[in-house]
């Protein structure tokens, strides 16, 4: 992924008949600039020519083409090289003009199965789902870049025993009209009563198990309330979906695998998985240090696991998946640790091929976890709201003139959640801050949503069709080769991000890069007297426009041509 590793090792490959890809490997990018561009260390190839390692790197740099390197020097067993800053100008800005750099068909059309934000429906679309739904939704970008086919899944809460819960609140206290007049918010206070209720009189619970009881098994009554939370929640749930420009291939929630699950139990029993433990029905994971996986409760009612083991079935039948990636919070590890080897002890070889991508939790300011049942969340729509609102203010303080104000605060406002969170990585646990966020000179996201600004800008004032056949030899500023470098480095924060399933890592990169863009700016004059020289740094603006636009649609962000 590395195109200067790749021109490196086959220069190398020419005198050291050693595997290219092992080269590539043992390639280095130094700790400082004055040790070179990449270095190789010569130790590893010792044992396998026989070789002192520091005769083999003398040997390197005598014979090995000089072509593509301003000079290279040595440092023990180690080759250090300086790669010609024409070689690296030219080859940065070919790949950009063929569109290549950071796409790849790596993926083949295989296709990866992404299960995200999959919020409870009855209840707001509460910050707590943010992190699923976003990290999730970068990683689809990124995926897709490298040709992989993704399904993004939104795996809805629709079932289980919180809606006996629900319904039965409906039946004591609830009335149609109000439900119909302001259904989320309706029926989130409904869920809190409800909790307030039970603490003193918890024979409620009894009621309400009763009545999952009944849904599970087809009342028209439970059904048709349940039918009523469901689509009111999705249409909800739909509003701000639009906002964060997060799309799904598939909304099929718990319910959805509600008549599969007999057979998933059928299968377990058929191969000797079940036991009978205190009325439950388990499969037993002591011999792996798991405690058991819980199949079925002592009133027949299913559980996640079941639900869970159905959902994978289905869906590796459906769509035959390389991977499945479950973007869900870090509280479910030990779920996904059973519901793998359930499947395992199933005989389905492809477990191996889903991964829990887990996530820490938003806190509160307390540093506390925000619980719904006690009504201490916050609302996505409401933080949406505020900053994009706080982003229109600050518009109309740096650029009261800019057309499309709403349209750009929007993109900013939202875009600083999105990067906000995503600058984190994914497992530690986070406290949103929106004045933070939306920082322009911060590490954050709208300033580099700035620099692409920036950039749009100085190619608007260029007002000359872009020509890429450029004088090269004229970017032979350390700036410049610094930032063409960075550039170069695209492709392997992509597949960082996607080895690691961490954005973080693609939202470093992107800062770095934009860093790297306003110290050349500030520094030298892009557009100036010198035609051939100006046509050449226009072409570097435009190379680092392009991959700003690019990286920040890979997280989900747009990236305004004004600010």
């Amino acid at each position: 992924m590395d195109i200067f590793k790749e021109k490196i090792a086959e220069a190398i490959f020419e005198h050291i008949k050693i595997n290219k890809n092992i080269i590539i490997s043992l390639l280095e990018i130094p700790p400082q600039s004055n040790l070179g561009d990449y270095a190789f260390p010569c130790f590893s190839l010792s044992s396998k020519l026989k070789r002192n390692p520091i005769e083999i790197a003398q040997e390197i740099k005598n014979k090995i083409d000089k072509t593509i390197f301003e000079r290279i020097e040595l440092k023990g067993a180690y080759v250090n090289f300086f790669l010609n800053k024409e070689f690296i100008a030219k080859t940065v800005i070919s790949t950009i003009k063929e569109h290549k750099l950071g796409h790849s068909n790596i993926g083949n059309n295989k296709i990866i199965v992404i299960d995200m934000s999959s919020p409870n429906i009855a209840k707001p679309f509460g910050i707590g789902h943010l992190r699923s739904t976003i990290i999730g939704n970068s990683l689809r970008h990124c995926f897709v870049s490298q040709g992989y086919k993704v399904i993004r899944i939104n795996h809805l809460g629709d079932w289980g025993t919180q809606f006996g819960k629900l319904i039965t609140a409906f039946q004591k206290w609830g009335k149609m009209t109000s439900l119909k007049k302001d259904p989320i918010k309706y029926m989130y206070k409904l869920y809190i009563k409800y909790h307030q209720y039970a603490e003193k009189n918890p024979n409620i619970e009894d009621e309400a198990r009763l009545w999952f009881k009944k849904l599970e098994n087809g009342n028209n009554r439970a059904i048709s309330i349940w039918k009523s939370f469901r689509e009111y929640s999705l249409s909800d749930f739909k509003r701000i979906y639009k906002i964060l420009n997060v799309q799904f291939e598939s909304y099929s929630g718990e319910a959805f695998y509600n008549n599969k699950m007999d057979t998933v139990i059928k299968e377990l029993n058929r191969k000797n998985l079940l036991k009978e433990s205190e009325g439950a029905t388990i499969v037993e994971l002591s011999n792996f240090n798991l405690p058991p996986a819980i199949i079925q409760k002592s009133d027949e009612t299913s559980l996640y696991m079941t639900r869970d083991l159905a959902a994978a079935i289905y869906r590796y039948n459906k769509y035959n998946f390389t991977k499945m990636i479950y973007e869900v919070g870090a509280e479910q590890k030990l779920h996904f640790q059973q519901l793998f080897k359930v499947l395992e002890l199933m005989g389905y070889t492809w477990n191996k091929d889903c991964v829990h991508v887990y996530h820490g939790l938003y806190l509160g300011k307390d540093k506390k976890k925000l619980a719904t049942r006690k009504g201490k969340t916050i609302f996505m729509e409401d933080i949406l709201d505020e900053s994009i609102n706080k982003a229109k203010k600050i518009i109309n303080k740096k650029n009261p003139t800019l057309k499309n104000k709403d349209m750009v605060a929007k993109d900013i406002g939202v875009g600083a959640i999105i990067f906000g969170d995503l600058s984190n990585d994914r497992t530690n646990d986070i406290i949103i801050d929106i004045n933070k966020y939306l920082s322009f000179d911060g590490e954050t996201g709208p300033y580099i949503q700035y620099t692409h600004a920036r950039a749009c800008s100085i190619l608007k004032r260029y007002r000359k069709k872009l020509y890429f056949n450029i004088n090269t030899s004229l970017l032979k500023e350390e700036n410049e080769k610094n930032l063409l470098l960075l550039i170069s480095k695209y492709p392997q924060a992509i597949e960082k991000t996607t080895n690691s399933f961490k954005p973080n890592i693609l939202t470093r990169y992107l800062l770095d890069l934009s860093q790297s863009f306003n110290e050349y700016y500030h520094k030298f004059k892009i557009i100036q007297d010198n035609k051939e020289l100006e046509k050449s740094r226009i072409i570097l603006v435009y190379c680092t426009k392009t991959i700003l636009f690019e990286g920040l649609s890979l997280l989900g962000i747009k990236a305004p041509e004004e600010m």
